[in-house]
């Protein structure tokens, strides 16, 4: 499961963005990770985001 959601991180984020140092990926981490969990929808949980999914199962 993590090396899935590594390989889905990289993909979206990572390798679509230009980083030029460690500082750069350090700054937009909040904004992927904020992005992932509210907004980019997943497979496993019928096309909702983490968040969407929450928010329909609580």
């Amino acid at each position: 499961m993590a090396e899935a959601f590594v390989k889905t991180f990289k993909r979206d984020y990572v390798w679509v963005n230009e980083l030029p140092d460690a500082a750069t990926v350090i700054s937009k981490l909040g904004e992927w990770f904020n992005d992932y969990n509210e907004y980019a929808p997943h497979k496993g949980l019928k096309m909702l985001s983490p968040t969407q999914f929450l928010r329909k199962v609580v």
